[in-house]
């Protein structure tokens, strides 16, 4: 493989020294640049650009070249491992993803298949790794992901997004073996599908537990923690020479924070709901830390965006382990400059911390 010109990302997840503070974004690869709205219209819908190995590497190495992230993620959907299982999955224009028959009982779990092959039902994902690996030459490293099982169920199960989650709670709460059951078969086809990934060469992986928050303690310590824990136990740890991390990242999550760091990942990503000085007093250095600032941040002024970065440094201070990312992803209609604006107040601001 192609040596890394730059790798700040993987030594700050490993706690290693580095010169600054890495900076990439979830959804960095999204609607908010032109360049992706207009690749996107070329392939013609979502669903086609994320089956397009060559233009998903180029809406992925555009923030590269735009924004100068330190890392690039895959570009892909979490609800590509249950249409690989079986489930029709639709994307209409300006709605979200629906699943039109969604699962209702115990039968429908049993008919699902476990993925232990994503060369076959996924192999237009693994083909977009490698190509995306060839683009980026050794530039930064390559993040893999997919979607947590809990957050994958609910949307098998509600048959699209919801507000109350009244369907897969009821499950949850009247089935439990039933929900246990889609759970490992989701975790095991995960796990599958995030070793292919970093067999085709991801350079770390991130588990995007999204809706882990709508639980309370025990039911996201029994529904949704321990699933991510059967993955990580899976997970290729070392590949062409060096370490994978692995980052766990729970929306709402930021109360068991401690329980995540047990399932043995090497990151925790942060929501916007904690203070990255409180996270890490709680955690110490058992794991890197990845975060936070508020994504409604980047449609303040550009001085204020900066404010807000210096800010989260200095409450991080001095030391290594700290990735700098948003606490969610980047929504659609932030100005690019925006963007631009902050990382680049990363890259300047974070350099009296390290050395």
């Amino acid at each position: 493989m192609t040596e890394l010109k730059n790798d700040l990302f993987l030594r700050a997840c490993l706690r290693e020294d580095v010169e600054r503070t890495p900076v990439w974004m979830m959804r960095q690869a999204g609607r908010y640049l032109a360049e992706y709205r207009a690749t996107r219209a070329r392939a013609g819908g979502f669903l086609n650009l994320c089956r397009s190995p060559e233009l998903c590497s180029e809406v992925t190495l555009q923030p590269i070249d735009i924004l100068g992230a330190d890392a690039a993620i895959l570009f892909s959907d979490i609800l590509v491992v249950p249409e690989a299982m079986g489930m029709e999955l639709t994307f209409g224009v300006g709605e979200g993803p629906k699943f039109p028959d969604p699962i209702t009982c115990r039968a429908d779990v049993e008919k699902l298949p476990v993925l232990d092959d994503p060369s076959k039902e996924l192999g237009y994902v693994m083909d977009a790794v490698s190509t995306i690996r060839r683009d980026l030459n050794g530039r930064v490293p390559l993040i893999g992901f997919a979607g947590s099982p809990w957050t994958l169920a609910t949307y098998m199960v509600e048959g699209g997004g919801s507000k109350n989650f009244s369907k897969v709670k009821a499950m949850m709460f009247n089935e439990p073996e039933t929900m246990h059951l889609l759970l490992e078969k989701l975790a095991d086809s995960v796990a599958a599908y995030l070793n292919g990934q970093i067999a085709n060469g991801a350079q770390a992986v991130q588990i995007f537990d999204t809706w882990g928050g709508i639980l309370n303690t025990s039911n996201y310590k029994e529904f949704s923690l321990a699933y991510m824990q059967r993955i990580v136990q899976q997970l290729t740890r070392e590949n062409d020479g060096r370490r994978v991390p692995v980052i766990l990242y729970s929306k709402g999550g930021m109360g068991w924070l401690e329980a995540m760091a047990d399932t043995g990942c090497d990151v925790l990503g942060l929501d916007w709901s904690i203070d990255i000085d409180v996270a890490k007093a709680r955690v110490g250095d058992r794991v890197a830390l990845q975060g936070n600032m508020d994504p409604t941040m980047l449609y303040a002024k550009p001085e204020r965006i900066r404010a807000e970065v210096k800010d989260i440094l200095a409450r991080f201070g001095h030391g290594n382990g700290h990735v700098f990312n948003l606490g969610h992803g980047i929504t659609p209609d932030v100005p690019p400059e925006h963007a631009i604006e902050f990382f680049k107040a990363v890259r300047e601001e974070s350099v009296r911390y390290h050395g």
